[in-house]
């Protein structure tokens, strides 16, 4: 192994502030490894982000896994390596670009780097990975996999990770399978003790046991959106497998499976049937959802595309019903595992002729759970769809997650449904009459009463009484009626949030996974004698308080992830907010906004405003 030129340039120490990514060849088995590595610094207290960047084939294209590290809590994503752990020959060189001066590369030595892939401002790791495990390993399929174990146990050493940490962990994964608990923690002893042995332990970069992680967990919002439904009450999903939707059923059916079985027989409590498309998936949800279940579906762009022609009859004959939009990177079939805010405009308005959606906006994994459990309520209560808009980075990534929280004493809001008794008491039931004056109609379900209650369902102009027309006026009052309905809705849906607000002559507003870079683009403008208020948005239709908020700011930046500026349009139309006073900031790569680019172009449109004299400055 020839030696390897000394970098110019000093490493600064950094203690629990860096970004350590993986570079590895999908079908490798290097998740299970790299998800190890952000678990153990996770269990140390330190709060960690890891965000997986894989392809859409199943083997042998390049996948990344990026683990930001920080002290302060800055959880989004963050640009610039502070240690690319170098697995993958396809992508080597550009992965080692993506190093920041005086950062560490970590390779397989086994094979001797390339003179183009040596750079004078970086320090290399050489631990000849793959001669290690074929002189301890017998079988090649161990030797593969064995690789990832052992560039964690390196890693343990050059950043001081709790290497018991690491062996509980292992030895709590394969629990009831011990004959795997021994190689994985030889695997590990091996990488320490060649790390340890060669190299200056630990690595300017290094880990401080930290306190800041205290009843928190790790947890992706697929699966908290799961448990979300079960809580919420539903008892049936019918669904089409499409990335990255899946594992919410997936979720779904594995707490089923532990929370809804019948003491006693045995007997499933749920139903979850897989569908030939997703048109079909919506069709079950709406006519389980007309028949008194709470049902729900999941799925992504390409299958809310599919979905259009039944959320217009659910919304227009007025059947509630639930669909998480676990959004990708569109149009057609795009990216499929990477993420993106595309969907926003066409679930707000999904279908044809004049509709409108209720949709949740969650951030976190908690507010997965929480909006998800909500959705049922929601839905019954307005009797129409509700569209929980996701991402896959946040359907998909593990992010630290407050405590969930359940209050055993909450009853299930079914709305405005009829029972039999109240069913005697009237003399005529007209399905769609507004007799409360909010626009929302009582229901029934089928069967309630022998001979009241029952009506026509239909998807064509009817009355109030669901009778029928082709009369214009009728069918226009029946649309205006549904529009005030709409506007009942905000009462229901979660309020914006807008901290303390100082009425700065600046603004921003975002939603969803966009609130990750907010809070360090915040702290690092302030350091610069710059601040603005924020809005995050949580549901819509809007409350009154977003339109205030625009009118009382003189710039609102309309932070997004996609390429048309799509929330921006959605407050011009539904806000009738001044287009001249909105400046988007809009990312649609495919990968989580960075607080970087945030703070870049805001600073570079205050540039801007200085030099014409604009109000900005």
């Amino acid at each position: 192994m020839r030696n390897l030129p000394q970098s110019k340039i000093d490493t600064l120490p950094k203690t629990n502030d860096f970004v350590v990514k993986f570079a590895n060849v999908n079908g490798s088995g290097s998740a299970s490894a790299n998800n190890m590595f952000a678990k153990a610094i996770f269990r140390m207290g330190i709060p960690v982000s890891p965000h997986n960047i894989f392809p859409s084939n199943i083997q042998g294209l390049p996948t990344w896994y990026e683990v930001r590290i920080s002290e302060d809590n800055y959880l989004g994503r963050r640009e610039g390596v502070d240690l690319m752990v170098a697995m993958n020959e396809q992508t080597i060189k550009a992965d080692i670009d993506a190093v920041l001066p005086g950062g560490f590369v970590l390779y397989d030595s086994s094979k001797q780097l390339s003179n183009n892939l040596i750079r004078n401002d970086l320090h290399y790791l050489p631990i000849p990975l793959k001669d290690i495990c074929l002189k301890e390993f017998d079988k090649p399929a161990q030797r593969q996999l064995f690789k990832n174990i052992v560039y964690v146990g390196a890693l343990s050493a050059l950043l001081d990770i709790d290497f018991k940490i690491l062996t509980d962990m292992v030895s709590d994964q394969f629990q009831g399978k011990e004959k795997l608990i021994s190689p994985n923690i030889h695997s590990l002893e091996l990488g320490y003790q060649y790390a340890s042995e060669t190299f200056k332990c630990p690595l300017p970069l290094k880990l401080k046991k930290s306190n800041k992680n205290k009843d928190k967990i790790l947890m992706d919002g697929n699966t908290a959106i799961g448990l979300g439904c079960v809580y919420g009450g539903a008892t049936i999903a019918s669904w089409y497998p499409l990335t990255p939707s899946t594992s919410v059923v997936d979720a779904f059916a594995k707490y089923c499976k532990r929370l809804r079985i019948e003491a006693g027989s045995g007997k499933n409590k749920f139903s979850i049937v897989q569908a030939e498309d997703e048109l079909a998936a919506i069709g079950m949800v709406i006519g389980a959802s007309w028949n008194g279940a709470r049902a729900f579906t999941a799925t992504s762009g390409p299958g809310v595309s599919l979905m259009q022609e039944f959320l217009g009859l659910a919304y227009f004959s007025e059947v509630p019903a639930v669909l998480f939009n676990i959004q990708r990177t569109g149009p057609s079939t795009g990216m499929p595992t990477r993420t993106q805010q595309g969907d926003l405009l066409s679930c707000a308005y999904a279908s044809h002729g004049d509709t409108k959606h209720i949709l949740l906006l969650p951030s976190t994994p908690k507010e997965c759970f929480e909006f998800a459990a909500d959705s049922f309520d929601i839905a019954e209560r307005l009797q129409t769809p509700v569209i929980i808009l996701s991402d896959l980075e946040l359907g998909m990534n593990e992010q630290i997650c407050d405590p969930l929280e359940w209050d055993d004493k909450r009853c299930y809001d079914r709305g405005k449904v009829l029972n039999e008794e109240e069913l005697e008491k009237i003399e005529s039931y007209g399905r769609y009459q507004d007799l409360d004056g909010d626009g929302i109609p009582y229901r029934t379900y089928p069967g309630t009463h022998a001979s009241k209650g029952s009506y026509f369902t239909r998807g064509s102009s009817h009355d109030a009484n669901a009778g029928y027309t082709e009369d214009g006026d009728i069918y226009a009052e029946v649309m205006d009626r549904i529009a005030l309905k709409f506007k009942t809705a905000v009462k229901y849906l979660p309020e914006p949030e807008a901290p303390d607000i100082k009425k700065n002559s600046l603004g921003a507003i975002f939603f969803g996974t966009t609130t990750s870079a907010i809070q360090e683009v915040l702290d690092s403008l302030a350091k610069k004698g710059i601040s603005l208020d924020t809005m995050r948005l949580k549901a819509f239709p809007f409350h009154d308080s977003v339109s205030e908020f625009i009118d009382n700011h003189d710039f609102i930046y309309v932070i997004e992830q996609n390429r048309d500026a799509q929330l921006k349009s959605l407050l011009k139309i539904e806000c009738n907010a001044n287009e001249e006073k909105m400046i988007s900031i809009l990312s649609y790569n495919g990968v989580l906004i960075a607080a970087k680019q945030i703070e870049t172009e805001i600073l570079a449109s205050l540039d801007q405003a200085e030099k014409t004299g604009d109000a900005r400055a």
